[in-house]
């Protein structure tokens, strides 16, 4: 039994990790390319005997590409050529580099599903020409091309230009090809009728109410004459483009306010490089109230919200139809703005049941409004087991003022609706309790007074020879005492009608002390 459960144990468990680590190795090195060798994350080439002669692919079904981040590729003379396929498989690829190869073309579409590409090297290969089209929807931080025999054309002159605009100072030693078959430094290279595109947006003021429709217009202009295409981004209203030569319009339809906020941009692109021009689009619409649930409890009770509208939109709450004025115990407060659309919480600081009620939150700006109500329970009424009065009471909250809160200014003092204050009831309600503590203690205190003064005048030795008749004597006092504050007790009750809240207590004071003081 100890053996098998040894082996079914923490041992067990790293004997079989061990084990897949041992097959993913094995099958990495099946599925490896003949002079390459592989790990899970990585694949480098760099035996040229027998070298390879196309790029390296691992075997289909035998390993995961999508892994792979790095591939080292060099002294392979015979690799000419990188396909449209031959990249895509490798999704995760962050690090490419061919270098000391034969590698003279590279398709257009070659990485086009890498997006995850940042380093390229292609250092002392045979490229003559490289297009831009390759890498402009790539975030390249690195691309180093020394030692090509590039041939001096308008082609590679955006080359020229990624050097030239470039936030880092160190900048690669290239050369060109002329037609001489001279060495011209790239940074000298003067190629007429080749130079960066422009484009110019003329547009009309981009702020526009939900539901109608806008024309953007566009020009560009360069040499080579550049191409014209719009770059919506996901915009969800309906839109068409036309386009003649080097002139394009933008007709956006219905327009929705999901859009509000969203870029257009007109991009002008030729050999050498693009440029683009770029509006924001603004979008008018009433608020619309998409989230209203019941409280939650963190550190305050909370009542959440979602609301958007633009303009901004102004709050306003109600308590059981009356308007509710905000203070530093219940407001509004909003936690995120995503342009439009705002996320917050009515707050609320140790509600009690006389909270209790139907919230209704109203939302409204120059477009129209919005509404919607909950019930909030908080805590169970008095002396009944976790359920709330049905008939909330109509008025709750003190009236401090109204403040500002973070959306909008939710002051309403129209005298059309009646506003929450309960500040003088509860005054009264203070005030009593007051009263009853300090009528209790000066009763108290004039009765411990009085025992006090008795037992000290039995225990005198001057006037009282008899001890009998000065046990007696004393005991009429203290009943005399004691029967003139019985008397007087009732008396205090009709003179403060909060008295009779403490008379029990003091009623039984007075009766224990009426055993005699010396038994």
């Amino acid at each position: 039994m100890s053996s098998w459960m040894r082996w079914h144990g923490p041992a067990m468990a790293r004997l079989w990790g061990f084990c897949w680590l041992v097959v993913g190795f094995w099958r990495a090195a099946l599925a490896c390319p003949t002079s390459c060798k592989c790990s899970a994350t990585r694949i480098w080439c760099s035996d040229p005997t027998p070298g390879i002669v196309a790029f390296p692919r691992l075997v289909p079904n035998s390993a995961d590409p999508e892994n792979i981040t790095e591939i080292y590729i060099a002294n392979q003379k015979r690799l000419e050529i990188i396909n449209e396929d031959d990249v895509e498989a490798y999704t995760g690829l962050k690090n490419l580099t061919i270098v000391d190869s034969g590698l003279k073309f590279v398709a257009h579409k070659a990485f086009l599903k890498n997006s995850n590409l940042q380093h390229i090297n292609f250092t002392r290969n045979k490229l003559t020409n490289l297009s831009r089209k390759h890498f402009r929807h790539l975030d390249l931080s690195e691309l180093i091309l020394v030692g090509n025999p590039f041939t001096c054309s308008c082609d590679i002159m955006w080359i020229k230009t990624l050097q030239e605009t470039k936030s880092s100072p160190e900048t690669q030693d290239l050369y060109c090809l002329n037609e001489s078959s001279k060495n011209i430094p790239l940074v000298n290279l003067q190629i007429p009728n080749c130079g960066l595109p422009s484009a110019n947006l003329a547009a009309p003021n981009l702020t526009v109410e939900e539901g109608k429709s806008i024309t953007l217009s566009c020009s560009v202009a360069g040499d080579p004459v550049p191409n014209l295409y719009w770059d919506v981004g996901n915009l969800v209203s309906k839109h068409m483009n036309e386009t003649s030569h080097t002139q394009g319009s933008l007709r956006i339809t219905n327009i929705s306010s999901d859009d509000s906020g969203k870029q257009i941009s007109c991009v002008a692109e030729n050999l050498v490089g693009e440029d683009q021009d770029s509006v924001n689009l603004t979008v008018h619409f009433a608020p619309t109230i998409t989230f209203l649930e019941s409280p939650t409890s963190d550190h305050h009770w909370c009542i959440p919200f979602t609301v958007k509208g633009n303009p901004k939109p102004a709050l306003q709450w109600f308590y059981n139809g009356a308007i509710l004025n905000e203070s530093k115990y219940i407001c509004t407060k909003i936690h995120v703005t995503n342009h439009t659309e705002y996320h917050g919480c009515l707050q609320l600081d140790n509600p009690t049941h006389m909270n209790n009620g139907d919230y209704k939150l109203v939302a409204k700006n120059e477009y129209g409004k919005d509404e919607k109500q909950i019930s909030a329970h908080f805590m169970g009424w008095p002396g009944i087991d976790d359920g709330a009065d049905p008939n909330y009471p109509e008025v709750i909250y003190e009236d401090y003022g109204t403040a500002a809160n973070d959306i909008g200014d939710t002051t309403n003092r129209s005298n059309e609706i009646p506003s929450t204050d309960v500040a003088d009831k509860t005054g009264r309600e203070h005030l009593s309790v007051y009263a009853v503590v300090v009528i209790a203690s000066v009763v108290g205190f004039f009765l411990l007074v009085m025992l006090f003064l008795l037992k000290l005048a039995r225990h005198s030795k001057f006037g009282m020879k008899d001890l009998s008749g000065s046990r007696c004597s004393a005991g009429n006092q203290v009943r005399t005492v004691l029967l003139l504050s019985a008397c007087w007790l009732p008396t205090m009750a009709f003179c403060f009608p909060h008295f009779d809240q403490v008379l029990p207590f003091l009623r039984g004071f007075v009766l224990f002390h009426k055993i005699p003081l010396d038994g």
